[in-house]
C-alpha cells in the first residue's frame, strides 16, 4: 500500500499535479499498486464543456488538470481543473442561478453542526455549488439505525458521521474545501469552529450545544439556520442583523448555557417543547414523545423529511448569500399538508371566439362609403389614431394623440396613418364622383387634420384604387421565398415615386436573412422594454376582448406553439428575469422565421423634413399615400404584405432611440444603423414603413375597425 497519506486522507482526496516531482513519485507508486484503479475522465468532461450553450469564458487550461486520489476507495481519477469541473457540473443550475449568482454564493463558508439532518444539508449545499467551503462537526459514529435517514451505506458503519459526509462531498467535488471536527462542537473548540464562517447550520441533538452554538453565533454575528424535520419546521435567527436577538426567538427566556446544563432532563423538557412548537407537532410526533424510553429508543425521523430539510435550508442559504429577503422567524414547509390540499388543475381554455367576425358590406355610395374606406387605412397596432368627422360637405380626419404609443415618436406614425386614411377617402370619393380639394393642417404638436371637401369631381387613377383599398389587408403567413420578378419591383417603385416617395428593397437571400436577424432583435427589445412590452400586449385582442381596435389574435396567424410561447411572453415577471440575464434571443423567433421566408423586404422612404417642425407631420401624412399605393400594387401582383416595422422606425435622433428604450438604447442604435445600411437608406431620407413581401397562402382573419360615424355600433368595419 502507498504510505505517507496525510492525516485528513480519511475524508479528503489528494490532488496530484503530475508536473510536480513529489506528486509524480506518488502517482508512480499508486500506478504500481495493483489495488489502486485509475480512470481518466478529462477528455469526457471537456467534451461535455464543448457541448454547453453559451458557457462563461474558461480562464484555466490543461495546467490546472489534476489526478485525484481517493484513499478510502483506492481510486485515482484524472480530472480537469476546478473551474471547468464547476462550470459543467453546475450548468443545469442555469437560470435558477445565474453564473454571477453562483460565483457570489461560491464565496460562502458554512458550518454544519450535527450530521443527520446536517448530512442532507451539507450535501445539498455542495450539490448546488452554493458554498465555497464547508466545516462539519459530529462526534458520533454511523450505526445501522442511522441508515434510515443518512444516505450512507453498510460500508460506513462505525465511521465518524462527519467523515462520511465529507467523503460523499469529496466524491462530488474534490476541489471543495471541507474541514471536519471529529469531536463535534465543544466549549473548547466552538469559537474555532465559528471563526470566519458566513452561516452556521445547527442540527445537533444536544439541547446544551444548541444553545451554546446560538450564543456563539451571536458573538460572531452569524446567521443561524435550523431545520426540525417534523412538518418541515425551519428556524431562521439573523444574529448578523440582530446581534442582541435572544436565542430560539426568546422562547426559552433568559436562561443561558450554564443554567441549562444545571437542569435535569425533566426540567429541560418544557423548554424543549417550546422550541419544537409542541402545539403544532404532527400527531405522530407528539404521540411518539409519550413513548420515548418506553416503546421507542429515540425521536423518530423519516429519510424523506430529512432530505426535505436539506432542501429548505439550502433555499434559505441562497437567500442569505444573495442578500434576498430572509428575516428572523420560523415557518413550516409541511409536505403532508400540501398533499392534503391537492386540487384539480384549472382546465386549459382553448382560444374560442363566441361569435365569428361579421364583415359589414361597404356602403354603395355617398359619404358613408368615403368614411368606410377611410376607416380601413392601416396603422401601427391597428390603433386607428384618428377621428372621423363630417361637417356639411367636408370630411375631417383628425389625429388622435391619445391612441399614440412609445414607438410613435412625435406622432410620426399616427401622421402616416392619417395620410393613409386621407388617401382612402379620396379614392372612395373619386369612385363616387364626389372628389374635391384636400389639404393637411397642423396646429401644434400632435394636432394634424386632413380635410377633404366633397364635390362633383373624379380621378380615374384614384377611382381605380378604390376596390383595391377595400380589399387591402395584412398577411402574416409564411412565404415560399420565391423571387420577385424585377418588373414587379419596378412597378412598386413607380407607385412610391408617384406619391413623392422612394422604395428601398432587399431581395438578396443573405441580406433578407440579415434583416430577419435585425428585426428579430428589435422584437426582443420590444418584449424586454417594460413600457413597449405593456403597449404591445395592450394591442392584442384575446377571446372576449373588444377587437374593434388592436390586433385580433386570429389575424396574427400564429401556430399553436407560437400561441403557447405568447402565453409566457406576455408575463412581465418573466421578461424582467430574461432582461436581467441579458437573454431573450428566442423572443424574436416568430418575426425572424417569417422574414426569412419573404421574397423581398421593402421600405417606403421620403426626404427627411426638419424634426419637430410642423412640416414634419405633413410629410409623414403624405408618405401615408405612398404606403397605400405600394401596398395595393403589391397585392395586385399576388404578393402577401405584412408590416414589419422595427421599434426604432420613427426615431430620427439618438435621444429618440433612448426614449423608445432607455434599457436597450445602444442595442437599438446599433441595429438601426445596420438596418438602414442593408436597405440603402441615405441620411437625407427617413422611413415611413417597412413591409415584408412574400408569396403566401391567403389569410383567413382580418382585423376589425371602430364603428364609423352614423353606422350601427354593433357592426365593425373589417380590415387590416
Amino acid at each position: 500500500m502507498v504510505a505517507d497519506i496525510p492525516s485528513d486522507g480519511e475524508f479528503r482526496p489528494l490532488l496530484l499535479d503530475e508536473s510536480n516531482p513529489e506528486d509524480a513519485m506518488l502517482l508512480a507508486a499508486l500506478r504500481a499498486d495493483s489495488n489502486v484503479e485509475f480512470s481518466d475522465l478529462r477528455d469526457l468532461l471537456r467534451a461535455e464543456f464543448a457541448n454547453l450553450v453559451a458557457p462563461p469564458d474558461l480562464t484555466e487550461g490543461p495546467e490546472a488538470d489534476r489526478w485525484v486520489y481517493y484513499p478510502w476507495r483506492h481510486r485515482v481519477l484524472g480530472l480537469p481543473g476546478p473551474q471547468l469541473l464547476r462550470i459543467v457540473r453546475l450548468d443545469r443550475n442555469r437560470n435558477n442561478l445565474t453564473y454571477a449568482e453562483q460565483e457570489q454564493l461560491g464565496g460562502l463558508s458554512i458550518g454544519v453542526v450535527g450530521q443527520s439532518v446536517g448530512h442532507a444539508v451539507a450535501y445539498t449545499l455542495a450539490l448546488e455549488g452554493i458554498c465555497g467551503r464547508l466545516r462539519l462537526a459530529d462526534f458520533d459514529a454511523i450505526e445501522l439505525v442511522n441508515l434510515n435517514r443518512i444516505p450512507g451505506t453498510l460500508f460506513d458503519i462505525g465511521g465518524n458521521k462527519a467523515v462520511v459526509t465529507a467523503r460523499r462531498i469529496a466524491e462530488l467535488d474534490p476541489y471543495l474545501p471541507v474541514e471536519v471536527f471529529h469531536a463535534g462542537v465543544t466549549d473548547e473548540n466552538l469559537d474555532e469552529f465559528l471563526a470566519d464562517l458566513s452561516i452556521v447550520v445547527e442540527e445537533c441533538d444536544s439541547f446544551d450545544i444548541k444553545l451554546a452554538v446560538r450564543e456563539g453565533a451571536r458573538r460572531h454575528r452569524l446567521p443561524l439556520l435550523m431545520q426540525t424535520s417534523d412538518r418541515g419546521l425551519l428556524d431562521v435567527e439573523r444574529f448578523d442583523l440582530e446581534p442582541d436577538r435572544p436565542p430560539f426567538h426568546g422562547l426559552i427566556g433568559d436562561i443561558g448555557t450554564a443554567e441549562l446544563r444545571g437542569l435535569t432532563p425533566r426540567e429541560k423538557a418544557p423548554y424543549l417543547i417550546r422550541i419544537l412548537d409542541g402545539r403544532n407537532l404532527s400527531g405522530r410526533a407528539a404521540a411518539s414523545m409519550v413513548e420515548l424510553g418506553e416503546s421507542l429508543n429515540s425521536w423518530p425521523q423519516l429519510g424523506s423529511e430529512v432530505l426535505h430539510g436539506g432542501a429548505s435550508v439550502a433555499t434559505a442559504v441562497r437567500r442569505i448569500g444573495l442578500n434576498a429577503k430572509l428575516p428572523s422567524g420560523r415557518t413550516r414547509l409541511d409536505l403532508e399538508r400540501s398533499l392534503d390540499e391537492l386540487t384539480e388543475p384549472d382546465p386549459v381554455d382553448d382560444l374560442t371566439w363566441a361569435q365569428p367576425l361579421v364583415e359589414e358590406p361597404a356602403p354603395e355610395s355617398g359619404i358613408a362609403a368615403v368614411l368606410f374606406c377611410a376607416q380601413r387605412a392601416p396603422s401601427v397596432g391597428n390603433a386607428q389614431p384618428w377621428t372621423l368627422g363630417v361637417g356639411g360637405e367636408t370630411v375631417t380626419i383628425s389625429l388622435a394623440p391619445e391612441r399614440s404609443s412609445i414607438v410613435d415618436i412625435a406622432y410620426r406614425g399616427s401622421a402616416m396613418a392619417v395620410g393613409a386614411a386621407l388617401y382612402n377617402a379620396k379614392a372612395a370619393a373619386a369612385a363616387q364622383g364626389m372628389l374635391g380639394a384636400s389639404e393637411l393642417r397642423v396646429d401644434g404638436p400632435g394636432r394634424l387634420e386632413a380635410v377633404l371637401r366633397l364635390d362633383g369631381d373624379t380621378d380615374p387613377a384614384l377611382a381605380r384604387d378604390y376596390p383595391a383599398l377595400l380589399a387591402r389587408h395584412t398577411n402574416r403567413n409564411f412565404g415560399n421565398g420565391a423571387q420577385v420578378p424585377p418588373a414587379v419591383l419596378a412597378a412598386l417603385s413607380e407607385a412610391a415615386t408617384a406619391a413623392g416617395a422612394v422604395l428601398r428593397s432587399v431581395t438578396d437571400r443573405a441580406d433578407i436573412d440579415a434583416l430577419a436577424l435585425l428585426l428579430g432583435e428589435s422584437d426582443r427589445v420590444r418584449y424586454l422594454t417594460p413600457r413597449m412590452h405593456r403597449e404591445m400586449l395592450a394591442e392584442l385582442r384575446w377571446p372576449g376582448d373588444d377587437a374593434r381596435t388592436g390586433m385580433d389574435l386570429r389575424s396574427l396567424d400564429l401556430a399553436p406553439d407560437e400561441l403557447a410561447k405568447l402565453e409566457i411572453g406576455r408575463r412581465a415577471d418573466v421578461m424582467a428575469l430574461v432582461r436581467a440575464w441579458a437573454g431573450g434571443f428566442a423572443l424574436g423567433e416568430s418575426t425572424r422565421e417569417r422574414v426569412r421566408t419573404s421574397s423581398a423586404v421593402v421600405a417606403v422612404t421620403f426626404d427627411a423634413p426638419p424634426p419637430d417642425d410642423a412640416a414634419e407631420l405633413v410629410a409623414y401624412a403624405r408618405a401615408g399615400e405612398a404606403v397605400q399605393r405600394v401596398w395595393i400594387e403589391a397585392e395586385r401582383y399576388g404578393l402577401a404584405v405584412q408590416p414589419v416595422s422595427p421599434a426604432f422606425l420613427y426615431a430620427r435622433r439618438p435621444d429618440e432611440v433612448d426614449r423608445v428604450s432607455p434599457e436597450f438604447a445602444d442595442t437599438l442604435a446599433s441595429v438601426q444603423g445596420r438596418f438602414l445600411g442593408l436597405l440603402g437608406v441615405p441620411r437625407n431620407e427617413t422611413m415611413a414603413v417597412v413591409l415584408r413581401l412574400s408569396y403566401a397562402a391567403a389569410t383567413i382573419v382580418r382585423s376589425r375597425r371602430l364603428p364609423i360615424p352614423g353606422a350601427d355600433p354593433a357592426v365593425s368595419v373589417i380590415g387590416d
